[in-house]
């Protein structure tokens, strides 16, 4: 799909930094498709856009609430049964990269049970009941800023894949 940014926007934002950067592409992708994310939507992107959403998408949940949270919302057919982890590696994120693999894993092994309906109370006992996954939340806690780094390079060395400057 194409989605269209005037190149003084993008100035702006590349000035302000990575996240704004990124933010405006991400948002402007997200509002081509009509601000939703699912398979409908998906079918008019590419890969590289797809992706850049799967990124925000995880950013999102794993800083809000972990992979458990991630998991629980319904991503994780998204993110681990998808190319992602391999879209990253491709994109330069590689310790990233091997972090979703082991997301992926424990979403196979426990995947069933993090998704099924629960209370709030339930749902904040995930938390203890799987503490297999405190240590991917932390290792993404402390490589995000690394990693959203290296995919704003990435975004911004392949810049047509993302969008169309308009002048």
């Amino acid at each position: 799909m194409d989605v269209k940014i005037q190149e003084s926007k993008l100035q702006e934002a590349a000035a302000s930094g990575t996240d704004a950067f990124l933010t405006l592409i991400h948002d402007s992708i997200l509002a081509a498709v009509g601000g939703e994310v699912n398979a409908e939507t998906l079918q008019l992107l590419n890969g590289e856009q797809t992706t850049l959403l799967a990124y925000f998408i995880l950013r999102s949940e794993v800083m809000d609430g972990g992979f458990i949270q991630l998991i629980h919302n319904g991503y994780g057919p998204f993110i681990f049964l998808n190319p992602f982890a391999k879209a990253m590696r491709l994109w330069g994120a590689h310790e990233f990269s091997k972090l979703v693999y082991k997301g992926r894993k424990l979403f196979e092994k426990y995947g069933d049970e993090l998704c099924s309906e629960c209370s709030d109370e339930d749902f904040m006992a995930l938390f203890e009941q799987y503490p297999q996954f405190d240590d991917l939340d932390d290792a993404f806690v402390e490589m995000e800023e690394e990693v959203t780094d290296t995919i704003a390079h990435y975004v911004d060395e392949h810049l047509e894949q993302f969008i169309i400057i308009e002048h």
